[in-house]
């Protein structure tokens, strides 16, 4: 008995593991390569007759690859034609940075950024994907179930909120709305007076902090805050820390009024 019982613990174990093993397992990069219908030439349309100023950024084929290869996403798609045919893509003068597969002035990639945030390991299914971010310290996700209902669309984490934000689109919609659309109207209370000035030559891995934080109240005038550059990474993960305080002084809030 003792015997049979070991059996089966010994076969649930290596069944556990092929079954974990069999979850990440990746494609390699000629399955992530599509060669009949990639979706690069679309957006390769979208960038020549984008209405806001966009830049493509020097791509190195190398590390194209291992930056597709790690975020284990097909080139028919929109995001993996970005990340396999650009660095990342700047639009109005870098105000918003498309992540792609890295390049000298945005110097991230999607899967590598997302390690640590989203994901544990390569290969791992996020509960949302970090794709963007701008100068103001917002940053965009595709919902892969963590943020809402609507999965695949793109949310927005507003940094005059910290709250997450479905923009009623998917990623591709995205692209679309971030080359054609008013940026200024979606960004109105985001921008002081003299922004673009700022903006050009900006390391695209770095963003502004305001003091007071545009979260503390709402409304807060942007023209009379302070502004200070600080690391992308840095900014991000303040965010998320603040987000859960906020959320957790909220939550206790409410159960002291239902009391």
């Amino acid at each position: 008995m003792k015997s049979t019982i070991k059996k089966i613990f010994i076969f649930s174990l290596t069944f556990l593991s092929y079954a974990s093993f069999a979850q990440n397992k990746m494609e390699s990069i000629d399955e992530l390569i599509n060669k009949t219908d990639p979706a690069w030439p679309i957006v390769k349309k979208w960038v020549d007759s984008a209405k806001n100023k966009v830049e493509v950024l020097e791509l190195d084929s190398a590390k194209a690859k291992d930056a597709l290869y790690n975020a284990q996403v097909s080139t028919y798609s929109t995001l993996g034609a970005v990340i396999y045919n650009t660095g990342g893509i700047m639009v109005d003068n870098g105000w918003i940075r498309i992540l792609g597969s890295g390049s000298a002035r945005l110097n991230r990639n999607v899967a590598e950024w997302n390690k640590g945030k989203t994901i544990t390991e390569y290969g791992d299914k996020p509960g949302y994907l970090l794709v963007a971010d701008d100068a103001v310290g917002g940053f965009f996700a595709i919902n892969y179930g963590a943020l809402g209902k609507d999965l695949k669309n793109v949310y927005y984490l507003a940094p005059n909120s910290l709250n997450w934000e479905s923009l009623g689109a998917g990623y591709g919609e995205f692209i679309l709305f971030c080359f054609d659309s008013d940026l200024s109207t979606f960004y109105k209370g985001l921008r002081w007076g003299s922004w673009n000035q700022f903006i050009a030559n900006l390391d695209g891995n770095k963003s502004y902090s305001f003091r007071p934080y545009l979260w503390a109240k709402e409304g807060t005038d942007i023209e009379k805050c302070t502004r200070k550059l600080v690391t992308v990474e840095e900014l991000f993960k303040f965010n998320i820390m603040k987000q859960k305080e906020l959320q957790a002084n909220s939550s206790t809030e409410k159960k002291e009024e239902k009391n």
